[in-house]
C-alpha cells in the first residue's frame, strides 16, 4: 500500500509541512543562533507530528525530527571500511616550523605560490557522515584511519547536524566529515547533574564526546548536549564538484550543514601567522575546545598532485597550540581507586579557568611524582590542560611560601576505599589496592566486567551498575549470577520492569558460555587485557593452573613481563578473590580453555604478525583469530619483533614501517597459503 492509499494528500502534504518546519527551526537555532519558534511553539508542533506519524505510521521517515531520540540498545558497532581512508595530519609547534612546512610543499608543488584556507583545530572526534538523496544515510567512526565503527543512531541524535541536506545541488550520494564535540559550558552543567546525582564526572570534553558516540544505547547520547563542525568532503558521485576548500566550506553552509564560522581563506604565510596569532588570542572565549588552526591548500587540484605520505597528507599540517597554563593553589590531595584497583593521587584546586574551561581538580600522576615535585597542600602551583589530556599539576610555583603547618604529603599504605594493604612493585610506579571487593572500584569492575569485549552482559551498562552497587544488590560480580534470588530488589530499581529484567537475566546467563580468556580480562586484573587473557588461557587451559602459578610460572608466558605476572599471583592469592572465583565455578562459567591446542608443528607457531588494510577474503579481526589459533601472536604495531606484515589494499603507515625495519610482507594470497601450512619463500618481498 503507498503512502497516498494509506493517508489523504492533505495530511501527507501536513506531515511534510512540519517536518520542514522542525527542521528548519533546529538549523536556524543550533547553527544560525538565530532562532524563528518559541520552546513552546517547538514542542506543540513536535508533539502534534508525533501524533499524526503514530495515527498514520506510513508517513514516517528517516529524516523525521522526531527520530533523533534514540534507537534500542545495540549489541556492538558494526565495522564500517572507509571509501576514502581518513587521513591524520602531521604536526608543526611554532612559526620555524609552519614555514619549513610552506616551503617543502611549494616546492613540491612546483608552484611560487598558493592559497590557503586555515580552520580551527577542534578538540573532539572526528565523524564520516554519508547522505544518499539528500537523506542521513550513516555515520562512522574514524577509527584507524581505513576502519571505523557505524554510529549511526547517536549521531542522528545531534541536533546541529541535519537529517536532510537543503538546496538543488546536493549531490545524489556524498560523504561529508567533520568534528563532534561537547561544548564546554554544556560540560559543565552535564558533570554539575552527574554529581548531584552521585554519579562519576567526566575528566573533559573530548573524552565525554567520545563516549557518548559510543554509547551502544544511542538514547544515553541523546541525553547529551553533543554538536558537530564539519569541514570537508570525503567523496561524492554525481553533481558538481567543488575545485577549492574554500568552496567545499561554502557549499556545506549552503546544505544546511554546521561550519565553523572562524575559517578564513589566505594568501601568504605570513597571513596564516597572524590567523594563528589570533586563533591563540581568541582560544578563551570559545565555548569549545581547539588545540590548533589546521592549514590546508585552498586548490584540491594541488591537494591531488601532492597527494600524501603514510597517512598524512603533504597538502595540510596542523599548527598545534602549548598547553595551556595557569596559576592556582592546591586545597587538598586525594586520591582515587580506578577499575584496576591503581591508586592515583589528585589535587583539590582553587578553581582556575584554563583555556575557557573551569578547572577544580587535577592529576598527580602517582606516588613518586609527588614525591619528585615536591607537592603539597597549600602549595602554589602551575596547572595545564593539553589537548585532551586531563588537567595536570605541572609545577610549584617559585614563589611559593610555606607556613609552619605544611608538610610533606605521606601516601596511604591501604586502600582509602576498603582498608586493605596495598600492592607497590619496584618496577611500576603505581600503587594498586587487589582487594576484588573494594567499593570504590567496584561500579566500573562492574560495568567492565559486564562489556563487549569481556563478558558481553547486555542490558548491563553504567546506569545500572551504579544502582545494583549503590543499593548492595550485587557487592562483588560473581554475585551477578545470583540475581534470580534478587528479582524482587531488581524489580524496585527505576526503569526495570519485567522485560528488563527478563533481557538481563538472559543476559547474564549467555554469559556464563563465554571462554575461560575473557573471565579473566572481565576479572579487571591490572595488566591482563585481551591479549594477556587469550595467553594465559591458552598456557595453563584452567583458573586452577593460573591461581596456583608461581610469579617464575607466570613469567614463562610469552607476553606476561614482571610486574603483570606479580600483579596475577598477588590478586589470585588474595582470599576473597579465591572465594568470589568459587562462586563463579558453582554458577557455572567456563574456567577451562577448551580451544585446540595449536599445532607444534606448523610453520607460524611462536611468530608475530601485524594485519594492516583491507583483505579481500576475510575481516582483519578473521585473521587475527586464524593466526593466534596455530600458535602465533597478532599484534596491533610494527616493531623489530615482527615477523611479517600482512598487508591487504590501502595498507598505510604500517606498511611504510615494515619496510623501514625490514620486516617481511605478505600478500594475501601468501598468508592464505602460510595459514595452509606453506612457509612463505626466503625472498618474500621486504
Amino acid at each position: 500500500m503507498t503512502q497516498t492509499d494509506a493517508t489523504p494528500k492533505s495530511v501527507a502534504k501536513r506531515a511534510r509541512e512540519m517536518r520542514d518546519t522542525l527542521n528548519r527551526a533546529n538549523y536556524l537555532y543550533y547553527i544560525e543562533s538565530a532562532p524563528e519558534l518559541t520552546d513552546a511553539e517547538y514542542d506543540v508542533l513536535m508533539r502534534d507530528l508525533r501524533e499524526l506519524e503514530s495515527q498514520h505510521p506510513d508517513l514516517l521517515t528517516s529524516d523525521s525530527p522526531t527520530q533523533r531520540v534514540g534507537a534500542p540498545p545495540s549489541s556492538e558497532f558494526a565495522e564500517v571500511v572507509h571509501p576514502v581512508p581518513m587521513l591524520s595530519l602531521s604536526n608543526v609547534f611554532d612559526e620555524d616550523g609552519l614555514r619549513v612546512w610552506h616551503k617543502r610543499t611549494i616546492d613540491l608543488a612546483e608552484v611560487e605560490a598558493a592559497a590557503m584556507v586555515c580552520e580551527l583545530k577542534i578538540d573532539g572526534l572526528a565523524i564520516a557522515v554519508t547522505y544518499r538523496d539528500g537523506v542521513l544515510e550513516r555515520a562512522a567512526t574514524r577509527g584507524d584511519g581505513v576502519r571505523g565503527e557505524d554510529v549511526t543512531p547517536n549521531v542522528r541524535t545531534i541536533r546541529s547536524v541535519p537529517l536532510k541536506l537543503t538546496g538543488d545541488d546536493v549531490p545524489p550520494l556524498i560523504e561529508l566529515r567533520g568534528e563532534v564535540y561537547f561544548p564546554n559550558t554544556a560540560f559543565e552543567a552535564f558533570n554539575r547533574e552527574r554529581e548531584e546525582a552521585g554519579l562519576p564526572t567526566y575528566a573533559n570534553p573530548r573524552n565525554s564526546a567520545s563516549g557518548s558516540l559510543r554509547q551502544l544505547d544511542s538514547t544515553e547520547t541523546a541525553r547529551r548536549p553533543l554538536a558537530m563542525f564539519f569541514y570537508s568532503f570525503g567523496y561524492l558521485e554525481g553533481g558538481k564538484s567543488p575545485t577549492t576548500q574554500w568552496e567545499v566550506l561554502q557549499s556545506m553552509r549552503r546544505w544546511g550543514l554546521p561550519v565553523n564560522p572562524w575559517a578564513r581563506r589566505v594568501e601568504t604565510i605570513e597571513d596564516v601567522a597572524a590567523a594563528v596569532k589570533l586563533a591563540g588570542e581568541e582560544r578563551p572565549t570559545l565555548d569549545y575546545g581547539i588545540d590548533g588552526v589546521v592549514i590546508k591548500i585552498d586548490s584540491l587540484a594541488l591537494q591531488n598532485l601532492l597527494g600524501s605520505v603514510g597517512r598524512d597528507p603533504r597538502w595540510a599540517t596542523a599548527y598545534k597550540f602549548p598547553a595551556e597554563q595557569a596559576r592556582t593553589r592546591i586545597n587538598r590531595i586525594h586520591v582515587n581507586v580506578g577499575r584496576t584497583g591503581n591508586l592515583t593521587p589528585w589535587a583539590e584546586l582553587e578553581p582556575v579557568n584554563v583555556g575557557g574551561v573551569t578547572v577544580r581538580r587535577a592529576t598527580l600522576h602517582n606516588k613518586d611524582e609527588i614525591e619528585r615535585k615536591g607537592f603539597r597542600e597549600g602549595d602554589s602551583v602551575i596547572i595545564q590542560r593539553a589537548g585532551d589530556v586531563i588537567p595536570q599539576v605541572v609545577r610549584v610555583t617559585d614563589d611559593n611560601k610555606r607556613d609552619s603547618s605544611s608538610v610533606p604529603y605521606v601516601f596511604p599504605e591501604v586502600c582509602p576505599a576498603c582498608g586493605e594493604p596495598t600492592l607497590d612493585t619496584e618496577e611500576d610506579a603505581a600503587i594498586r589496592c587487589v582487594n576484588a571487593e573494594c567499593p570504590a572500584l567496584f561500579v566500573r569492575l562492574l560495568e567492565h566486567f559486564a562489556s563487549r569485549g569481556a563478558m558481553d552482559i547486555e542490558g548491563l551498562g553504567e546506569r545500572l551498575a551504579q544502582d545494583l552497587a549503590r543499593n548492595s544488590i550485587v557487592k562483588r560480580v560473581s554475585d551477578l549470577y545470583e540475581l534470580e534470588d534478587r528479582l524482587e530488589q531488581l524489580s524496585e530499581l527505576e526503569g526495570m520492569g519485567e522485560k528488563k529484567i527478563a533481557n538481563l537475566l538472559e543476559g547474564i546467563e549467555k554469559s556464563k558460555a563465554q571462554p575461560l580468556s575473557r573471565l579473566l580480562f572481565a576479572l579487571g586484573v591490572n595488566g591482563v587485557g585481551s591479549e594477556a587473557g587469550e595467553w594465559l588461557a591458552r598456557h595453563f587451559r584452567t583458573m586452577s593452573g593460573i591461581q596456583s602459578a608461581t610469579v617464575e610460572q607466570l613469567l614463562e608466558v610469552d607476553g606476561i613481563g614482571p610486574v603483570t605476572a606479580q600483579t596475577v599471583h598477588e590478586w589470585m592469592s588474595l582470599p576473597v578473590n579465591v572465594e568470589m572465583i568459587g562462586q563463579l565455578e558453582r554458577a557455572g562459567l567456563t574456567l577451562v580453555d577448551d580451544s585446540p591446542e595449536p599445532p607444534r608443528d606448523h610453520p607460524m607457531r611462536g611468530l608475530t604478525f601485524v594485519v594492516t588494510g583491507t583483505l579481500e577474503t576475510m575481516s582483519r579481526s578473521d585473521a587475527e583469530s586464524q593466526i593466534k589459533a596455530l600458535g602465533a601472536k597478532a599484534s596491533g604495531s610494527v616493531s623489530k619483533k615482527t615477523a611479517y606484515l600482512v598487508a591487504g589494499a590501502s595498507a598505510g603507515s604500517k606498511l611504510q614501517k615494515a619496510q623501514e625495519l625490514g620486516v617481511r610482507v605478505l600478500s594475501e594470497d601468501e598468508f592464505g597459503r602460510f595459514l595452509d601450512g606453506d612457509a612463505p619463500p626466503e625472498d618474500a618481498e621486504n
